[in-house]
């Protein structure tokens, strides 16, 4: 005898308030009303029969059974998109044309992708590393972006600037910040100096990434910001590429100065840590840019997009 399941609308606006944690974007991602995901939600508790979400000072909590069973629920949805791509016929893809710089896809998108691969198995992705995608000004590029899509066969860009990008739809994924970051074994008592404090910084070997860009993160200015004296801001290893000084920092061959939300998959797996939450905001952010005039797959982008942001609010910068 097959179980019987609560209404699938109840389980959306229940997966939807708890990924957000808003009642109000779950209503939006929805397109119903804020009224409408509140009813779906008590008719779900009343049919469980227990409580599933607390509000307290305008925040979200998740009851223990419900975090138990969200990981799950998201599960299924992936299976029941898959089910349905499955009855719509094998053949029928669409396809996204993507550049994006080589830092951003390999320590946030990629390790990311697996998620949106696994909700849309029907849309295909080109993912080509652009190091153009990081702004060298703030100055606006007078090349014609729209060029640039039609003659690329770009569908959607991800580029780290000052988001002036005349001619096209441009949407801000998040802001950024750069952290302190090393390896856990530069912390631990074990080390003969371990970073304790920011004074403890003379101890070790600073690693600098030299990308440019405008409002570039420096030891010297990150120094000068916290007030922190007897650290010589210049020696120390130079790499010409995040991933490259973010690879010597997982490896414990010094501390690096870089844009957190690069790190968050790095840290989350314990092979980077912040030894001291003293961070620098910086000037530029990451954006999607895309044509005005999407031609042959909105759909597709669309999906893509709404994804991105989706990623980027689960992240607290």
């Amino acid at each position: 005898m097959s179980q019987q399941l609560p209404p699938l609308n109840a389980l959306r606006a229940f997966e939807a308030v708890a990924r957000h944690r808003s009642f109000t974007k779950a209503a939006a991602e929805l397109n119903v009303t804020r009224a409408a995901i509140s009813h779906q939600i008590k008719y779900l508790e009343d049919y469980l029969g227990f409580s599933l979400i607390e509000r307290k000072n305008r925040t979200i909590i998740l009851s223990k059974k419900a975090e138990a069973a969200l990981p799950k629920l998201r599960t299924g949805f992936d299976h029941l998109a898959q089910a349905v791509h499955l009855m719509r016929g094998e053949g029928q893809t669409d396809s996204i044309t993507l550049r994006v710089a080589p830092s951003f896809a390999s320590k946030w998108l990629v390790p990311r992708l697996h998620r949106f691969s696994r909700r849309h198995p029907e849309i295909d992705m080109k993912i080509s590393g652009d190091a153009g995608m990081v702004d060298s000004d703030a100055v606006s590029e007078s090349t014609s972006m729209e060029a640039f899509f039609r003659s690329r066969a770009v569908d959607v860009m991800i580029r780290f600037g000052a988001g002036h990008y005349s001619g096209c739809r441009v949407e801000k994924l998040f802001a950024v910040s750069a952290m302190p970051l090393c390896s856990p074994a530069l912390v631990s008592d074990a080390h003969p100096h371990p970073l304790k404090q920011p004074q403890d910084l003379k101890f070790h070997t600073l690693l600098h990434d030299d990308t440019d860009y405008v409002g570039h993160p420096s030891w010297r200015r990150w120094l000068e910001l916290h007030g922190i004296e007897g650290v010589n801001a210049n020696r120390g290893l130079h790499f010409n590429h995040v991933s490259l000084a973010m690879e010597a920092a997982i490896d414990g061959q010094g501390v690096l100065l870089s844009i957190r939300r690069l790190a968050q998959c790095d840290i989350e797996a314990g092979r980077l840590c912040i030894p001291f939450e003293l961070g620098m905001p910086l000037e530029n952010a990451y954006y999607v840019v895309r044509p005005q005039q999407q031609e042959g797959n909105q759909r597709a982008v669309g999906a893509f997009v709404a994804w991105l942001q989706e990623e980027a609010a689960l992240q607290n910068n």
